[in-house]
């Protein structure tokens, strides 16, 4: 076994708190709002480990049963997580109207209101089991119309095995083929968000100025993510777990398979939020490296110049660099990705590399 199975509460739980994935604790295919109550309550500062699950081999398509469905792949019945199980055996979910993904939370994170930043680190990422699936389904995808070319969805089972490298999925490269192809594992949440305002739950596909399935690969261990706070408390929550990513995220899914989180929650003050990156009205990324303003919109032309606009705000902001000179230096320094194209909103970030600016003394004598 390349990894060690994770069932719920066994293993390492480094976290100030532990939040499983119970029927209690979970939303299956919406994410919460305003007027949804914690499942915990946290200290701003305070960190949470998470055990995520996949909605991967649980889905209606694939049986809704995933001692069937992995066990039919060749995995044994001690290496399905029994949480995965519980929740398939016990929620239930309308596939017309909500989406597929198991969200956990919400958490209610003392003194953060509307108009504060939620810091969400991400300081711990652990496979919880040593496979995935990755999946295409009709009328989803990039290429839609064209593949699956078949009359049910695609799912590719995937295992994880080490290298000397690190862990790899290993995929065939024909149906059945003996043949592999490789690539690395760099876990993320794809979805990790705060509630909305209101009394209407929204569909966990699309994402928004409240996070959502954002699907930004950039977000492993060590990372942040800044999210405007909307109701008081943030109410956060997080799901949608990968292994791996392209930018894209073409077939529709890409890596999923469960992750044990360990995050660390904290409130930036609006006034320091203002001075530190301007106005930020959807989810911020910081990297050891760059700091990563999103672009979110179904036109992915839209997305793109809302994540030029957020761009040039955050470099006004928080350098004083003139609007025309912050335009010229993106065009010259700044690779824009597309995070996704298959959420229904589309996904474009930014990576302005702070380098860069490391000669600039900002407002207040801080470089």
């Amino acid at each position: 076994m390349t990894v060690e199975i994770l069932q719920p509460g066994t293993g390492d739980v480094p976290g100030d708190h532990y939040l499983p994935s119970t029927p209690e604790t979970v939303l299956w295919g919406r994410l919460p709002c305003g007027t949804d109550a914690a499942v915990l309550t946290i200290s701003a500062g305070e960190t949470v480990t998470v055990d995520t699950v996949s909605h991967e081999g649980i889905l209606e398509d694939q049986g809704k049963d995933p001692l069937a469905y992995f066990g039919g792949r060749g995995v044994e019945a001690a290496s399905v997580l029994s949480d995965a199980v519980q929740l398939a055996a016990t929620l239930a979910r309308d596939p017309a109207a909500d989406g597929p993904h198991i969200v956990t939370g919400p958490v209610f994170v003392a003194g953060a209101e509307p108009g504060d930043l939620l810091k969400i680190t991400v300081e711990r990422l652990v496979p919880r089991v040593p496979y995935g699936v990755i999946s295409n389904r009709h009328g989803k995808g990039a290429l839609v119309g064209v593949l699956p070319r078949s009359e049910g969805s695609v799912s590719v089972f995937t295992p994880v095995e080490r290298r000397e490298s690190g862990l790899v999925g290993v995929l065939p490269l024909t149906h059945g083929g003996q043949r592999i192809v490789e690539f690395p594992l760099a876990p993320f949440l794809g979805t990790m968000g705060v509630a909305v305002a209101g009394g209407e739950r929204p569909h966990s596909v699309p994402p928004g100025s409240h996070g959502g399935n954002i699907d930004i690969k950039l977000l492993v261990e060590g990372t942040v993510l800044y999210l405007p706070v909307q109701v008081p408390g943030a109410l956060a929550y997080v799901g949608d777990p990968h292994f791996a990513q392209g930018d894209g995220e073409v077939a529709l899914t890409a890596l999923e398979a469960s992750l044990r989180a360990t995050l660390r929650f904290d409130v930036v003050p609006r006034a320091e939020a203002l001075a530190e990156f301007g106005d930020v009205a959807g989810p911020l990324v910081q990297t050891s490296e760059f700091l990563v303003p999103t672009g979110l919109d179904p036109d992915l032309n839209v997305a793109m110049r809302k994540c030029v606009h957020a761009a040039i705000e955050l470099i006004s902001a928080r350098w004083g660099m003139d609007e025309h000179l912050a335009y010229a230096y993106l065009s010259a320094a700044t690779d824009f990705d597309i995070s996704q194209v298959v959420d229904i909103v589309c996904g474009i970030h930014a990576r302005i590399r702070e380098a860069d600016f490391a000669a600039v003394t900002r407002e207040g004598g801080a470089a």
